[in-house]
């Protein structure tokens, strides 16, 4: 069943309808993989060309109670954003904001504070060495940023617009985890993927027995598999809308 043979006129004519109604299954599916905290951290989705006008969850509203119709369409080029009576959370205008204005490429971004990609994220030495074939995913495809300097404002989403130049994960030292991607699916495969393989690790660190880490060669092999896996992110991301469809169909409201 496609996204407007299940919704009503009404909602079918939102602008961008069915970019928000991939973007709420995500804030959906973030509840259920427990990805979540309170009425905090923010997903985001650009709709024009250059990456400027983009879709971001309402301010204040938690992730469970996030639908098609309560999302916000901002712009990154307007100095009166924060002036709305709709206005987003401060962190989501300064760091989503800051990304969606300096970078094109950064289509999805998804910011969570997850439990292992937080507890990794607090470790003196915060990359995942390659022990399985999911953590062998991301092998040479995160970038640390070493530099907190608070929570994610103007200023703080400016400085981590310098870092993710060529890397689509960042571990936030001291603060969590953030992905961008072209996709909502794939963002939200790699968000999926990258908290099982820092669970994987962060248990394995906690055995303290020697570890069977992968060889560089191995890891990269992997890791390039994964890229070229046939439909991976869709597949996965189609099955969560159709759960949702069955289970909590109001996202698409």
């Amino acid at each position: 069943m496609t996204v407007k043979a299940f919704a009503s006129r009404e909602h079918t004519e939102l602008e961008h309808y069915f970019e928000r109604c991939e973007l709420a299954c995500a804030f959906r599916w973030a509840v259920r993989h427990d990805f979540h905290e309170a009425a905090a951290n923010h997903f985001s989705l650009a709709v024009s060309e250059d990456g400027s006008k983009f879709l971001i969850n309402p301010n204040g509203t938690h992730f469970s109670r996030v639908k098609a119709s309560n999302i916000l369409l901002c712009d990154a080029n307007d100095p009166d954003t924060m002036k709305r009576p709709d206005a987003p959370d401060p962190s989501a205008w300064g760091l989503h904001g800051s990304l969606h204005r300096n970078l094109p490429h950064a289509r999805c971004i998804l910011h969570v504070h997850s439990t292992y990609a937080t507890v990794l994220a607090s470790l003196e030495d915060s990359l995942m060495q390659p022990i399985d074939q999911n953590s062998a995913r991301f092998f040479n495809r995160v970038v640390v940023d070493e530099g907190f300097g608070g929570m994610a404002f103007q200023e703080e989403g400016e400085r981590v617009c310098g870092l993710m130049q060529d890397k689509r994960i960042m571990i936030m030292g001291n603060h969590g985890l953030m992905v961008i991607a072209p996709t909502v699916a794939q963002a939200y495969d790699e968000i999926y993927y990258f908290e099982r393989a820092a669970k994987n690790y962060v248990l394995a660190l906690m055995t303290q027995k020697p570890m069977r880490v992968l060889s560089n060669e191995v890891a990269e092999k992997t890791a390039r598999q994964w890229e070229n896996y046939p439909n991976g992110y869709s597949n996965h991301f189609r099955e969560l809308m159709a759960i949702l469809d069955e289970t909590e169909p109001d996202y698409k409201d």
